[in-house]
Formats: structure tokens, sequence, C-alpha cells
């Protein structure tokens, strides 16, 4: 089989680089082993913690023992069908703060300053405040995702923007817009009540076009001739066939396969591939290295007043919620409930914001498993700056089998301080008069859980991974042989190969990792093409005048 690109996985960088190619009239053939996204499971927003814990859709990766963690071993939910983990993710729709980008230019990345890239990310939005606010000339109006937000209607939301002002926080109505910093409105991938992965906004569109082709299979290596990418091998029903590119070979796999793939291929760590009877094509020791992640904690309270969502949580309550949303798509099941977020600075002297908060009018975890029978509320908190760093290698040479994933989460002392920074700044917060109406008591970690060590322990017990792996193929100059792709995300190494996805980050960004991801998928997309890149931005981004004395 004959195409002009393949692309290696239809998640959020790819199915955009899949519409891009196509609509520049290109044959592209998109290699994906997933299914079908057409489950309500999958486009009912507010069954999102379904997906990420099924088999049928999701990786289910774990990582190793993490030894800074007492041995536990962390969930890293990653998407097993059409729209990737845009498909199975939280819907939370956050770019990342200007001063992120500027940093991956500064590390080598030219090219991908704020400047550059803010055009990206308004030609790939289709952007509707929904009546609550925000900053028109950062915004994109007639992109292929669609961005909303939900209705706020829930009284605990507009508590917590509130005693985040009353806590002394800036507000802002657009986090994605000129000022990050503060309290405000959350962004969603969501259109017309139903989940907009990039599969809706890209790929469904590129097969209509005519010109791209899905084939379900497991890509087990890049088809390499005298360090020139011709195709892929993968399995198919149990037997290994090839399609051949005539332009590039576009690996687009996650921060987590597509490490194993380039590594499966010959590139990567030469005594790794060795260990792993692996002919080393490319010595690049960066393959695999610089994983990062974000870690949280929910910091939960039990409410006094029946206001939460909890009066769902029950037979008919659901039944109730997926009725309505199947007949008109709208209701509780319309939205992913994230609907209030902030972003705050730790301490003075820290430029820009350092944490994240999702507020969610329920106390409950990602596995839908609740702390309390009863009302409550809770914020996923956490620093979004770790300097920890992990890896992803090969656990042998067999493409089925899972790659090891060692994230080394916590290894700093700085985290510590950190995450016991985040709980007491969160119950300052939780504090707040906006909140004594809805208040009862402190779920967790609980009021009795105080000193340092305490809340280390409570830390050690129960922080769980925000789901937002990246940096593993880090992009930069190409002189540095810990980076694996360069500014134009071509592997350093062989001629008409590419990476393009979170894997390339070369630090991670200050919120969710699901935009940055189509960004560069956007951005990845003129560099193949040749294209002269979008006039870079000239606006400039908010920073606390005072960022370098105060903390709020």
């Amino acid at each position: 089989m004959n195409t002009d690109y393949v692309i290696v996985g239809a998640g959020s960088a790819g199915c955009a680089m899949a519409f891009r190619l196509t609509e520049a009239g290109h044959k592209v053939t998109v290699v994906e082993f997933g299914g079908n996204d057409r489950s309500p499971l999958i486009q009912m927003p507010a069954a999102l913690s379904y997906p990420m814990n099924m088999q049928r859709y999701d990786w289910g990766y774990w990582s190793e023992p993490e030894p800074h963690l007492g041995g536990r071993k962390l969930a890293c939910p990653r998407g097993k069908v059409l729209g990737g983990s845009s498909s199975i993710n939280g819907m939370v729709y956050v770019r990342g703060h200007a001063k992120d980008f500027d940093q991956w230019a500064e590390m080598g990345a030219v090219g991908w300053s704020f400047s550059d890239i803010l055009p990206y990310y308004k030609r790939l939005e289709n952007w509707n405040s929904a009546g609550h606010g925000g900053e028109k000339n950062y915004r994109g109006s007639n992109g292929p995702l669609h961005v909303t937000r939900g209705t706020r209607i829930n009284p605990l939301n507009l508590a917590f923007e509130k005693a985040g002002e009353q806590a002394g926080y800036h507000t802002t109505l657009d986090y994605n817009g000129k000022q990050q910093e503060g309290f405000g409105p959350m962004d969603q991938t969501i259109k017309n009540g139903k989940r907009w992965s990039s599969a809706k906004a890209y790929l469904e569109p590129a097969m209509r076009s005519g010109k791209c082709q899905i084939i379900r299979g497991l890509v087990t290596k890049v088809l390499i001739n005298k360090k020139k990418a011709e195709g892929v091998e993968y399995f198919q029903n149990g037997k290994t066939k090839i399609v051949h590119a005539s332009k590039e070979v576009i690996i687009a796999a996650s921060a987590i396969n597509s490490p194993k793939i380039l590594m499966l291929s010959g590139i990567g760590p030469a005594e790794e591939l060795k260990h792993n009877g692996i002919e080393v094509i490319v010595d690049r020791p960066g393959v695999g290295k610089n994983l990062q992640d974000h870690l949280e904690l929910y910091i939960q309270m039990m409410a006094k007043t029946p206001v939460s969502l909890y009066k769902y949580w029950n037979p008919l309550g659901k039944t109730w919620v997926g009725l309505r949303w199947l007949l008109s798509k709208s209701g509780p099941g319309a939205s992913n409930q994230f609907e209030s977020a902030a972003f705050i600075r730790s301490k003075a002297g820290v430029e820009y914001p350092d944490i994240q908060y999702h507020f969610l009018p329920l106390a409950v975890r990602y596995d839908g498993k609740l702390p309390i029978k009863g009302h409550g509320f809770q914020a996923h908190v956490g620093p979004m700056r770790s300097k920890s760093r992990g890896y992803v290698s090969l656990r042998s040479n067999n493409p089925t089998d899972a790659p090891k994933i060692q994230f080394n989460y916590m290894s700093h002392d700085q985290d510590w301080a950190d995450f016991r920074n985040c709980i007491r700044l969160t119950r300052e917060i939780f504090s707040q008069p906006a909140f004594k109406p809805f208040s009862k008591t402190e779920i967790s970690p609980g009021d009795k859980l105080q000193s340092d060590d305490e809340l280390n322990q409570f830390i050690r017990d129960n922080v769980e991974s925000a789901y937002h792996p990246c940096g593993t193929c880090k992009m930069g100059d190409k002189a540095d042989r810990m980076n694996v792709v360069d500014p134009e995300t071509r592997v350093i190494g062989v001629d008409k190969l590419r990476v393009a996805d979170s894997s390339i980050f070369p630090q991670i960004t200050n919120g969710n990792l699901n935009a940055p991801s189509i960004m560069v998928g956007e951005k990845a997309s003129d560099h193949i093409l040749g294209k002269n890149l979008l006039p870079k931005s000239n606006e400039v981004p908010w920073i606390h005048p005072n960022w370098e004395t105060t903390q709020r």
C-alpha cells in the first residue's frame, strides 16, 4: 500500500495533521490501533470517568513502582480510540502560559515562543464564551475545535471564584487570554452538549475529503532504509503488513508510545536497543527520557446543604441525567462539570502561576469512587513545574509488550514543599466567607493532618497523576544529544521522519495538555508542508506587576 504521508496515531495532534495535510491536497493514511469513538460514554461529557477506565478505550498503562511514593503504581491512561486521549480526557481546555512557550524557545525550540504559537491557537479554535466574558483578541472564531464554557449555575462554582477573590487573588474572565493568573470560568472542548474531540474536529472532515484513510493496526516499527523513513510495519489480524509513504512518516502516538515506536525502529539509546536485540540505526540517548507529568490532590469538603451534584449519584438520578442528555443533549450530562478554575502563584518571587485548580461541585475521584455518601465538593490542586523527570523504556523487543514507565514522581525535596503549600493555600480558600453557607467539614486530608510530616504522608498515599505525560521526544537544537526532534519536528538523524505530539514538549506547560498537543499538530503541519509560518503575534501577556514582592 502506498500513500503520501503516514501518520501513526489518531490522537490530538495526529488528527489535526491529517486534516491539514488532506486540506493541502495530499493522500494521508492514519494507522490507529483503537476503535471508533461513537459510544455515548465518550460523547456525553458528564460520563468522562467511564472511558478512561475502560480497557476498550484505554491502553491501560501503569507506572512502575514509584520509589518516592512508597512503591505505589500510578495509572497512566492513554486513549486507545479515534481521537486518542482527546476522546477519554476531562475536556478541559488550557493553552498554557505565554512564558511556557518563551521558555521552550530559550531551551532550543526556536520558533515556538508565545508570539509564534498564539496564531496557531487562534487558527485551531472556534471559541464561544457562552456569555461568561473573555478576550477576543486572543481567541479564534473559525477553527475546527469548538471551545466553550459550562453554565456555572451550581452556586458552588461561583462560591469558589468568589472565595479566591476574598482571599486576595485576582479574577480573570479568560485564563486562555491575556491573563492566566486568577479565578474564573473554565474552558471546555464541548459543542452542543457533546464532547468535541480531535476526531470530531479534524479526522471526520479529513475522512469526508476522500483523501484520508484509517488503517486499524498496531505499528511495530518505522521502515528505515539508509537513514530515510519509507513507511511503517504494522500488525493487523495476526498478520504483518506494510504501508509505504512517498513523502514522510509522522509519529503522533503519545508521550508513551511515540518513544516506544522510535526505539523499536532502532532510534534511541544504543545500549538499551542492543540490550533488547534491536539494531541501532541512530544512537539518540534522549529518546524516552525527560518524562514529565502533573500530579494533583483532591482537597475535599463535606457540604452542609444538598447543593452538590450528589443528588444525581444514584440509579434514578443517573438515569434521569442520561435520558435527558440522550433526548436533548442538555442538563448535567452536557457538561464535564469542570466549570470554574484558578491559576495562582505559590509565593512572592514566582513570575507566573505555578499552581492550578480544577473545581468540581462533587466529592469524587477520577475512578468514580466517593469518599463519603453525601453532598460535598472538591478542588483538584497541584504544582505545575516539578523538576522531577522520569523515562519510558522498552520492556522487550516485542511490540505488544507495554513499555516501562517510570515517572520518578516527587524525587525533589521542593515537590513536597510545593504540595504542602498547595494544601494550605486551598484550606485558606475554602475558609473564606463565600463558602460559609456550604462548608461543613474537611473530608480530605482532614482537619487533624496539620504538620509537615502528616501532610507528607497524606501526599505520599494519595497524590494522583493528572494524566499529563509529555517530553519523551524532546524538541530542540540537534547539537544537544538529549534532543530527539529539531524545531521543525524532524527526527534528528533520520530523513522523512517526524514526531509531533506532546512527547516533543521540552518542558511541561502550565495546565492540561490537550490544547498544546493540538497546537503542535497545527504548527507541525505547516512545517511538513513547507509553508510560510503564520505571522507572529504582537499580543503581550499580563504578568502581576508586583510578582517579585507579593504572592497575590
